[in-house]
C-alpha cells in the first residue's frame, strides 16, 4: 500500500515537473522564450512540444495568423478643400517575432496603436495631396450610360400604300457636360497603393508586415451632407424634367403623325367607297335600262314606277304641293283623271 502511494506521488511530481519544463506551441502561434525579461534563442515558429527551464524562463506567445485592423473614422481635408470622413481598414501579420517583441513588447494593442499612427498619417497625407474626385473614382475614361438608346422605327400602311419615313426617337441624349465624367489622373486604387508603400517600410521596423490597406467608407462631413444630397436630388430632377419634356414632345409628334395617317387612310377609304357606290349605281341604271327599255309598255311602266317613287319621297300627310298643269309630276294625275273619266263613260 505504501509502495503504491510512493509511486503515485512520484508520478504526480514527474507530471508537474514535465509541465513546468515544457510548453506546447500551437499551429496558429509563434513563441519567444525570455529569461529574466530578456529574449533568448530564436523565435519558435513551428508547432510542437518544447523544453524550457522552469521558473527562470517564460513563454511569450504571438499570433501567427493574418490580423485585422479597423481604423477610426477620421475627418480629413482634400486638396480642393473638401472635408471628408474617411474610414480605413488594413490586414497585417507579425513577420519578425523578435523585432515585434523588442519594439512593442509583443502587445497586440500597442501594435494596433502603431498601425493607427502610421496608417492614419499616411492616409491624411495622401488625401491632402489629391482632390475629391481622385479619391472617389477608380476607372479612367468612364462614360455614363444613356437612359434610352436611339432607335429607328419604321411603320407602313400596306393597304393604302402609305409610307412614313423612319423616325429617330432619342430620349435621354445627354449634353456634353453630362455625357462625360470629370477625368482623373490617379484614382482611388493608386492612392491606396501610395498609402501602402509609404507605410510598409515604417511598419517593418516593428516586425509587422502590412498585407493590404483600403478605404472602407468615404463620406461628407455631417454638416454639409444634407446640402450635398439636396444638390444631387436637384440635378437628378433637372435631368428627369428634361427627359419628360422630350418625351412629351415625341408624344405630340407621334400623335400628329398618327392623326395624319388616319385621315389619309379615311380619305382614301371614302374615295374608294364612293367609287364603288358610283359603279354600283351605274350598273343598276344599266340593268334598269335593259329591263324597262324592251317595249313602249315597259318604258311607260318604268316612268310610272319612277314617278310614284318620287311621290313617296316628297309627299306625306303633312305635305301640300302647288303644281302647274305642265309639271312632270302633274302628268300622272292627268292621266289618272283621263282614265277614270273614260271608265265612267263606258
Amino acid at each position: 500500500m505504501i509502495k503504491a502511494q510512493i509511486i503515485a506521488v512520484i508520478f504526480v511530481i514527474s507530471a508537474i515537473l514535465f509541465a513546468l519544463c515544457t510548453y506546447i506551441v500551437d499551429e496558429r502561434e509563434q513563441v519567444i522564450v525570455t529569461q529574466f525579461g530578456r529574449p533568448i534563442g530564436e523565435p519558435v515558429t513551428e508547432a510542437g512540444i518544447i523544453f524550457k527551464i522552469p521558473f527562470i524562463q517564460e513563454v511569450k506567445r504571438m499570433d501567427k495568423r493574418f490580423l485585422a485592423w479597423d481604423g477610426p473614422k477620421t475627418e480629413m481635408s482634400t486638396k480642393d478643400k473638401r472635408y471628408l470622413i474617411i474610414d480605413t481598414y488594413a490586414r497585417w501579420r507579425i513577420k519578425d517575432p523578435m523585432k515585434y517583441f523588442l519594439t512593442v513588447r509583443g502587445d497586440e494593442l500597442e501594435a494596433k496603436g502603431r498601425l493607427e499612427d502610421i496608417l492614419g498619417s499616411a492616409t491624411r497625407s495622401a488625401v491632402a495631396m489629391n482632390s475629391l474626385i481622385e479619391i472617389i473614382r477608380t476607372t479612367k475614361g468612364r462614360v455614363p450610360l444613356t437612359d434610352m438608346s436611339s432607335d429607328e422605327n419604321e411603320t407602313s400602311a400596306e393597304e393604302s400604300n402609305l409610307e412614313i419615313s423612319s423616325m429617330d426617337i432619342s430620349l435621354g441624349e445627354l449634353s456634353d457636360e453630362e455625357s462625360s465624367f470629370e477625368p482623373i489622373e490617379i484614382g482611388r486604387e493608386k492612392i491606396e497603393g501610395e498609402i501602402y508603400n509609404n507605410s510598409y517600410s515604417k511598419l517593418e521596423e516593428f516586425g509587422i508586415e502590412l498585407l493590404d490597406v483600403r478605404f472602407k467608407r468615404i463620406n461628407y462631413n455631417d454638416s454639409v451632407l444634407p446640402q450635398t444630397y439636396g444638390r444631387m436630388v436637384s440635378e437628378r430632377q433637372k435631368i428627369a424634367k428634361r427627359f419628360r419634356s422630350e418625351g412629351e414632345a415625341q408624344v405630340a409628334i407621334i400623335g400628329g403623325l398618327k392623326e395624319k395617317v388616319l385621315q389619309e387612310i379615311a380619305s382614301k377609304s371614302y374615295k374608294r367607297v364612293q367609287e364603288i357606290q358610283g359603279e354600283a349605281d351605274a350598273n343598276a341604271s344599266s340593268i334598269y335600262a335593259g329591263a324597262y327599255n324592251q317595249s313602249e309598255a315597259s318604258r311607260s311602266f318604268y316612268n310610272f314606277l319612277k314617278t310614284t317613287d318620287s311621290y313617296s319621297q316628297i309627299l306625306d300627310e303633312d305635305t301640300s304641293l302647288l303644281l302647274s298643269t305642265d309639271s312632270p309630276l302633274f302628268q300622272l294625275f292627268k292621266s289618272l283623271s283621263s282614265t277614270s273619266a273614260a271608265a265612267k263613260a263606258e
